[in-house]
C-alpha cells in the first residue's frame, strides 16, 4: 500500500506544480488585466490544493493526521474567486470602457 500511495502524492506533486507554472505562464504573457488575472486564480488554486492533497495524504499515512492541509485549501477555494471576482468588478468600475466584447458580437 504504500508504493500506491507514494506514487498518488508523486502525481500530485507533479500535477500541482504544472498548474502552478502554467498560472504563472499565463500571468507573465497574457495580454490584459482580465486574461492575466483568470491564468492565477484558476490554474494556481488548482496546483496549490494538489500539493496541499498530497501533503494532507502523506502526513494521514505517516500517523500524524493534520487539519491544517484541509483547512488551508477549503480557505484557499473559497477565497481565491471571491477576491478575483472582486478584482474584476473593481475593474470595471474604474474603467467600464475596458470590458470585452462578447464573442460573436461585430465591432459596431
Amino acid at each position: 500500500m504504500s508504493v500506491v500511495l507514494e506514487i498518488a502524492v508523486a502525481a500530485l506533486l507533479v500535477v500541482g506544480a504544472g498548474f502552478a507554472l502554467v498560472g504563472s505562464w499565463g500571468l507573465a504573457k497574457l495580454g490584459d488585466f482580465y486574461k492575466r488575472l483568470h491564468g492565477p486564480s484558476k490554474a494556481t488554486t488548482l496546483g496549490v490544493g494538489c500539493v496541499l492533497v498530497a501533503s494532507g495524504l502523506w502526513f494521514a499515512w505517516q500517523g500524524k493526521p493534520s487539519w491544517h492541509e484541509l483547512l488551508i485549501t477549503l480557505f484557499l477555494f473559497l477565497t481565491a474567486p471571491v477576491s478575483a471576482h472582486l478584482l474584476v468588478k473593481a475593474a470595471l468600475k474604474l474603467d467600464p470602457g475596458s470590458k470585452p466584447r462578447l464573442p460573436g458580437r461585430d465591432a459596431s
